[in-house]
C-alpha cells in the first residue's frame, strides 16, 4: 500500500482571521501607539524642562552651577540702560547702588519685573518642610488605619463600607481637600496660614494612597509568620509589631513613593493653607520654637503659579519659570530616590 493512502492530502489549516480578531488586533495597535504617544509628550516636556531650566540652574564658567539662584530669595529685577550698557540688577542691589549713586540715576528710566531676579532658596526649604511633615503624618495615621483594617478589623458591611469611602476619598480632586484643610485647620481650628495646616491638609489627601497600598502589603506577608509568632506565645500586638511590619515595609515605603509625587505637585492645598506668595524671613527665624509649626512658608508649586499667571509676562519671567521647575523635578526626585533607596534596603533586610 502507497504511502499516500495512509496519510490524506494536507490541506491548509491557516485560516483567514475573522473580524473579532482584526478589532482585536486593531484595538491593541491604537493602546500602543497611544502609550507611545504619551510617553513622548512627557518625555518632550521633561528634555524643554531640562534643556531651559538646566541653562539657568548651570553655568559653563566655575563654580558651574547659579549659586545665587539656589541661595537667595525671590526678587524684583531693575533693568536700565547705563553709558550704553543694559544693567540688571535684583532689588537690594539697585537700592544699595541708587543710594551710593543717586546723580547716575536721576535722569535713567528703569524697567521693573516682579520675581524676575533673585532665587527660590525660600522656595525650596519650604516644599521640602511640607513633604517631610505630610508623609510622617500620613504614614503614621495610615499605617495604624491599615494595621486595624488587615488585622484586627472582621469583615462586615461597616468596614466595606469603610474601605468604598477610602477608595473614593483617593478620587476627590485636590481643591476639595484645599477648601476642606481652609475650613477646619485655618478657619475653625483657629491655625491661620501655617505649616502645621499645610501638613493635616495634605496628609489626609493622600492617605486614601498609603491605607490601600499599607494594607495590600500587610495582606502580602505570609500567614506562617503570624502563626509561628503566636505559637510560640508572642501576643497579636508583639506579633504585628516584630513579624509583620518589618517585613510589610517594602511595600508601605512604595506608597510612599507615590504620596510624595503627589504632595509635592500640589498647588491649590497649600494656597489655601500653608503657601504664601513673599515671606521675608526663614521658617526657623522665629522667637519661640512653637512659632515654626505656624508659620506660613513659600513654596515651589505655588511659586511656578505665580510666575506663570499671576504676572506680567516678559523674557526675564521665562528663566524664573523653566528653572523653578528644574529645581523642583530634582527636588522631588530626590526625595522619591531616598524611599525607594530605602525600600531597596528594607527588601534585602527582610526576606521570606
Amino acid at each position: 500500500m502507497s504511502e499516500s493512502s495512509y496519510f490524506p492530502p494536507r490541506r491548509s489549516i491557516l485560516r483567514k482571521p475573522s473580524w473579532a480578531a482584526r478589532l482585536e488586533s486593531s484595538f491593541f495597535v491604537l493602546l500602543r501607539v497611544a502609550t507611545y504617544g504619551v510617553l513622548l509628550a512627557a518625555a518632550a516636556i521633561f528634555i524643554d524642562i531640562g534643556w531651559k531650566g538646566g541653562r539657568v540652574v548651570f553655568q559653563a564658567a566655575p563654580p558651574f552651577i547659579n549659586v545665587p539662584f539656589l541661595t537667595q530669595a525671590p526678587e524684583t529685577l531693575n533693568v536700565f540702560t547705563l553709558d550704553g550698557q543694559t544693567v540688571k540688577m535684583g532689588d537690594r542691589d539697585f537700592r544699595a547702588y541708587k543710594a551710593a549713586n543717586p546723580e547716575k540715576l536721576r535722569d535713567v528710566h528703569v524697567s521693573t519685573y516682579v520675581y524676575s531676579a533673585g532665587g527660590i532658596f525660600p522656595n525650596i526649604v519650604g516644599t521640602v518642610l511640607l513633604v517631610l511633615g505630610s508623609m510622617v503624618i500620613a504614614l503614621a495615621l495610615g499605617v495604624c488605619s491599615a494595621v486595624y483594617l488587615s488585622e484586627y478589623a472582621k469583615d462586615g458591611p461597616f468596614i466595606r463600607l469603610l474601605r468604598l469611602s477610602i477608595a473614593n476619598l483617593a478620587g476627590v480632586p485636590s481643591i476639595v481637600f484645599g477648601l476642606f484643610g481652609f475650613g477646619l485647620f485655618v478657619v475653625a481650628f483657629d491655625w491661620n496660614v501655617s505649616l502645621i495646616a499645610g501638613w493635616f491638609t495634605l496628609a489626609f489627601m493622600v492617605l486614601p494612597i498609603i491605607i490601600t497600598a499599607s494594607e495590600e502589603a500587610l495582606r502580602a506577608v505570609p500567614k506562617g509568620l503570624r502563626e509561628g509568632s503566636l505559637a510560640l506565645g508572642a501576643t497579636k500586638f508583639q506579633t504585628i509589631r516584630t513579624n509583620v511590619l518589618p517585613y510589610a515595609l517594602p511595600g508601605i515605603l512604595t506608597s510612599s513613593v507615590l504620596a510624595i509625587a503627589r504632595v509635592a505637585g500640589e498647588t491649590a492645598p497649600i494656597m489655601f493653607t500653608a503657601a504664601y506668595v513673599v515671606r521675608d524671613q526663614m521658617p526657623w527665624q522665629v522667637e519661640q520654637w512653637t512659632d515654626f509649626f505656624f508659620q506660613g512658608v513659600m513654596a515651589l508649586p505655588y511659586h511656578i503659579y505665580v510666575v506663570a499667571s499671576k504676572i506680567p509676562q516678559n523674557d526675564y519671567t521665562s528663566d524664573v519659570q523653566y528653572g523653578t521647575a528644574f529645581v523642583f523635578l530634582f527636588t522631588v526626585a530626590a526625595i522619591a530616590l531616598a524611599a525607594i533607596l530605602l525600600r531597596a534596603r528594607m527588601r534585602k533586610k527582610y526576606r521570606w
